[in-house]
């Protein structure tokens, strides 16, 4: 390797090339601003457009909160107690369980309601028993306590029943 002794001892090579004037490197002052100025302008311009983005998500929120609000009221049954009187009430409670006991049959519920049946430990509970008035009564169903469901064959709930149970007046 050799070293190259001919320049003075003090002075670096690589500054000498940094502030040598060379006048197709160093842009004029006029062409700095220029650039500058298109460049901000290419800012201020992405600037608006985020600005104006962010203006319209801030209304369609808005307008969905609204919107929510508004059917959420409509959505409520609003009963005024002096111009609606029990009876009207109660139909329409009535009328509401019927559509739903259909839509929920539609999909395969089925309510066990046994008055006057034969009892069956498979899908009902005996819950205390009531005097028959004759032998064909005999482990008849009498009462529902509450009536019990099956989903698509299979038990969710027993129907809590009263069993009728036929004592013979010869025992005793």
């Amino acid at each position: 390797m050799m070293i190259d002794d001919s320049s003075p001892p003090d002075s670096n090579p690589f500054d000498d090339a940094l502030f040598a004037p060379d006048d197709d490197a160093i842009p004029s002052t006029e062409s700095q601003l220029a650039a500058v100025e298109a460049r901000l302008g290419i800012t201020v311009a992405q600037l608006a457009e985020q600005k104006d983005k962010l203006l319209r998500l801030a209304a369609e929120y808005d307008n969905f909160r609204k919107r929510t609000v508004r059917e959420r009221q409509e959505a409520e049954a609003h009963v005024d107690p002096a111009t609606t009187d029990a009876l009207t009430l109660q139909q329409g409670v009535e009328i509401v369980e019927k559509k739903l006991l259909k839509s929920l049959s539609g999909h395969g519920l089925e309510i066990v309601n046994p008055v006057g049946r034969p009892f069956d430990p498979a899908v009902q509970e005996a819950v205390t028993t009531a005097p028959a008035e004759g032998p064909e009564e005999d482990h008849l169903v009498a009462q529902v306590f509450q009536v019990g469901y099956v989903f698509n064959g299979q038990l969710l709930r027993p129907a809590r029943v009263v069993v009728k149970q036929w004592k013979d007046g010869s025992e005793g």
